[in-house]
Formats: C-alpha cells, structure tokens, sequence
C-alpha cells in the first residue's frame, strides 16, 4: 500500500496507523491513509504538439490541445473517483512532463495545473514519451494516447505494440478538428505546416476528393494497425461532445472507430 494523506484518529481506529511523530511534536492523534493498490493504474500520454494548437473555426470550435486538455482532465476525474491511480505525460519534441500516477482527489487539482501551464511546442515525437510510460506502471494497467496522430506512425505504433506486450490496456484518442477532416477554403489559399512551417498553394476545390480520400485512408491505417494488435482506437472531433468520447473510451470492450 502506498501512504495518501492523515486524519484526525477516531475511536476504533486501529493503533498501528497511529503517526506516533506527530503525536510527540503537536500531542494530538492522526492515523496515515494508505492508498490500496489493487485498483487500476492508467497513465494518459498527451500531445503537445504545434499542430495541435490549431482550430479551423477559431472562437467556434476549441483548438485540439484545449479540447484534449479538458477531455484529459473529465476522463482522470472518472478515474480518481473509483479510485484509480491516474499520472500524466505530456511531449512535443520532447518529454515535457511527467506527473507519477496516484488516486486522491487531491492529485486531480495537481493535474488540472499541470494541463492548465501547457502550451503548445514545437515537433512531435510520441515514440518517447510513451516509452516513459514503463517506468511509472510497475504492473499491467491503462494506457490513454491523446494526439492528433500527425507524427511518425512507425514509431509510435512500435511504442504503442510494446506497451500491449507488457500487458497494458491500450487506448488511443485521435483528435481531429472537423476541419482537417475535408479540405475548404477560398478559390485560392496557402497553407502551411504548423510545425516545419513549409506552404503550399493551392484551389481547394481542386484537392478536396484527393485530400478526403487521403484522410479516410490514413485513418483506416490506423484503425486497422490498432486492431491487430488489440489496441481500442477512437476518432474523436472536436466538435463532439466530451460525454460521448468518455462513453465510448471507457466501456469495456468498445470496438475501434
């Protein structure tokens, strides 16, 4: 068991919780919490990134990395309630943060501050930060990915495998604006990576059939990558509503989307 926080001592109170230190500095009674630690552990592993700053309806639809961090903090409240351990990493181009896993209500408001001071990046390499995942789940557990996947799918997938060969639950949340999902605009636009800042001109009329085929495919790759290899994968817009994505990402048995 892992210690949590002290109490005042009631009667009845078993003796050997007793903090005997604080008895003889402050002369009063308090027992130690322990945190029981047969409950589920889960780590959620969170996208950084510059890209998922962007929104394609500014002030209508919350950009990615909002929508992901209000979606973390409802989806770690779930899990504290029923007393599961819950931690956070964060990355970009690199570890950002890594919070440890613990179950009191307490380690939500830590949580909430760490979501709270993120700011987007720059790259993305989720390969990394999910391998830091190991380190903080000694046992088998849960495992929510939340990125928009623009990354290395390779890599990421090779992370993703090696956490299920450890004998985790593995989730992955893909966050996508409706925006990305078909390609709009003027007759002519300029867009631009937000990451290598790279551009490219173009009629978005022109592009639109290949640009939506090339996004439903994709998600497809990844869809299919994630069922063989018993990995739950969600679509999630952000445009959709926060109760459905926690539905959906936390029943049982839920079938990839």
């Amino acid at each position: 068991m892992e210690f949590a926080e002290h109490r005042m001592y009631q009667p009845g109170d078993e003796l050997r919780y007793v903090d005997w230190k604080i008895l003889g500095r402050n002369d009063r009674l308090y027992v130690k919490q322990f945190e029981e630690e047969t409950n589920l552990r889960a780590m959620v592993v969170c996208d950084a990134s510059r890209s998922m700053a962007w929104s394609g309806s500014p002030g209508v639809v919350l950009p990615k990395l909002d929508y992901a961090r209000v979606l973390i903090a409802a989806l770690s409240l779930v899990l504290i309630r029923q007393r599961d351990a819950t931690g956070l990493i964060t990355f970009d181009d690199d570890v950002r943060t890594i919070t440890p896993p613990r179950a009191r209500l307490s380690h939500w408001r830590q949580l909430l501050q760490v979501l709270g001071a993120l700011e987007p990046g720059q790259g993305t390499a989720a390969e990394p930060a999910l391998r830091r995942v190991v380190a903080q789940l000694r046992r088998r557990g849960l495992v929510v990915f939340v990125s928009d996947l623009l990354l290395d799918r390779a890599l990421a997938l090779k992370a993703l495998r090696f956490l299920r060969h450890r004998g985790h639950q593995v989730v992955v949340l893909h966050v996508m604006d409706p925006g990305e999902v078909n390609l709009g605009g003027p007759n002519e636009a300029r867009f631009e990576d937000p990451e290598t800042h790279s551009t490219v001109v173009l009629r978005p009329r022109d592009w639109a059939g290949a640009y939506g085929e090339t996004v439903r495919r994709v998600i497809t790759e990844w869809r299919l990558a994630c069922l063989r290899h018993g990995i739950a994968y969600h679509r999630v817009t952000t445009d959709t509503p926060f109760g459905i994505v926690l539905r959906e990402a936390l029943s049982p048995g839920s079938s990839n989307r």
